[in-house]
């Protein structure tokens, strides 16, 4: 299965993006879908992820309230819209699908098996 990451660019501090990841099929073998950044300089990090059994949502603090992760089944679509962008948003971000569920508990996340990735789409948060 390939994924198939779109939406990045260029947004002003305070504006919004919506960035789709699509699968080239569907597969049973997903068990979640979810969004990973890397920032110049740094290293990889996770941002959100959506259980496909219960649409269950997760997200990393830096982003929690700003972020929203979806699902399209009929598409084998998974969105994330950004709002309330911020400089420090500015990243490669990249799409990825796991084969065990993510979930968080006791302020610590489980996100796990992402085997499968999206290539990298850019997003600059810039005045």
């Amino acid at each position: 299965v390939q994924l198939q990451a779109s939406g990045g660019g260029l947004v002003q501090p305070g504006g919004s993006l919506r960035l789709s990841c699509a699968a080239s099929r569907y597969t049973s073998d997903y068990y979640a879908r979810g969004w990973f950044r890397q920032a110049p300089g740094k290293e990889r990090e996770w941002v959100s992820c959506i259980n496909n059994r219960d649409g269950s949502t997760y997200y990393a603090d830096s982003v929690k309230g700003r972020f929203t992760i979806s699902r399209d089944d009929a598409k084998n679509t998974v969105n994330l819209q950004m709002n309330s962008l911020e400089p420090e948003d500015t990243a490669v971000y990249y799409c990825a699908a796991s084969t065990s569920y993510c979930y968080c508990s006791n302020n610590a996340c489980y996100v796990r098996d992402f085997g499968d990735w999206g290539q990298g789409t850019l997003v600059t948060v810039s005045s």
